[in-house]
């Protein structure tokens, strides 16, 4: 190109991938604590050649008819449901994700939800800080122990077989549940005893923590809902690290008041950063705010392989990443 290139960062990037951004292109960075509104994304980004987006950023047909100039839009995200992909490429507009760089942070804490709910951590140490331990007793907050235990993984993509991986750690034996075949080398990889191909119904019924790593389409949205959680033991905890909108929030309100389940760990909500209110009530639910990849690593990680899409693209190169 003749001129540095014009992108827009919808949000606070490490310095020193933005610093290798700004050695090339022209960046509008968007500072603010909050996410950029709608009004000011559709203002910066036109005339801008690449935009940075969060999963927070709505970039529908209206966004890419305003950035009739974009080349690429990189999202700061393994998740692209707020994208309009087809509609860019129609534009003829790269969409690009962050694959890979997550997993392991997130099938990290999902095992720390895994066991923060079944052992009652967090209610223990409300309960501790509330002044309201009394002591040790033989029969005080008992939870469930995973040993013996199946572990019923929806979605066996990147994540769910990181998470899968390291159930033998905890003596759990792994049932999965995919919409789509796993490939034979990759579920080949996998040291995990035990690892069963169930029906959705199936593994609901016969799980004792379901945890949930499916993408956001039309097809998985309230997936899990009042009767799919009518169909799991009383003993049983579901886990979300996906997708809120994967989860019928009143549905599961609903089953945890009634203790139609024993619990649930949640990372991710329908209409986050709302949280729907019944659950904040509740103190068999463990709710976290999106922390799944929240490690300095990782998030640099995911700003570092943006940043890289946006400049291979720019110069006339295939993306390293993008969204299939």
């Amino acid at each position: 190109m003749t001129s540095r290139p014009g992108v827009l960062v919808t949000r606070r990037i490490p310095a020193r991938v933005l610093q290798a951004l700004e050695t090339r292109c022209e960046v509008d960075l968007h500072t603010g604590q909050a996410p950029i509104s709608r009004e000011e994304l559709l203002r910066r980004v036109r005339g801008k050649h690449a935009l940075v987006c969060l999963l927070t950023d709505p970039v529908d047909r209206e966004v890419l008819d305003a950035g009739s100039d974009l080349r690429i839009v990189a999202n700061i995200a393994v998740g692209y449901d707020n994208l309009d992909v087809a509609y860019a490429r129609s534009r003829g507009v790269e969409v690009t994700n962050t694959p890979d760089v997550l997993t392991e942070a997130t099938a990290e804490f999902t095992w720390g939800l895994i066991l923060a709910v079944t052992r009652r951590i967090p209610e223990g140490e409300r309960l501790l800080r509330a002044g309201g331990w009394k002591g040790w007793a033989l029969d005080f907050m008992l939870g469930s122990e995973l040993r013996g235990k199946q572990l019923g993984i929806v979605g066996l993509g990147r994540i769910g077989l990181a998470v899968a991986v390291r159930a033998p750690a905890f003596g759990m034996r792994v049932a999965y549940a995919t919409a789509d075949p796993v490939p034979a080398a990759r579920a080949g990889s996998l040291p995990v005893p035990q690892m069963e191909p169930q029906s959705f119904d199936q593994l609901l019924a016969t799980s004792h923590v379901v945890s949930l790593h499916v993408p956001l389409t039309a097809t998985t949205r309230h997936l899990i809902d009042g009767t799919a959680l009518a169909r799991m033991k009383r003993t049983a905890y579901l886990v979300n690290t996906s997708r809120g909108p994967v989860i019928d929030e009143a549905a599961l309100a609903w089953a945890l008041g009634e203790h139609l389940i024993a619990g649930a760990a949640l990372d991710v909500y329908e209409g986050e950063p709302a949280v729907h209110p019944d659950l904040l009530a509740l103190e068999n639910v463990v709710l976290a705010p999106h922390l799944g990849s929240a490690t300095t690593e990782t998030r640099t990680a995911m700003a570092d392989l943006a940043v890289r899409n946006v400049l291979a693209v720019l110069d006339g190169q295939p993306a390293l990443t993008p969204v299939p």
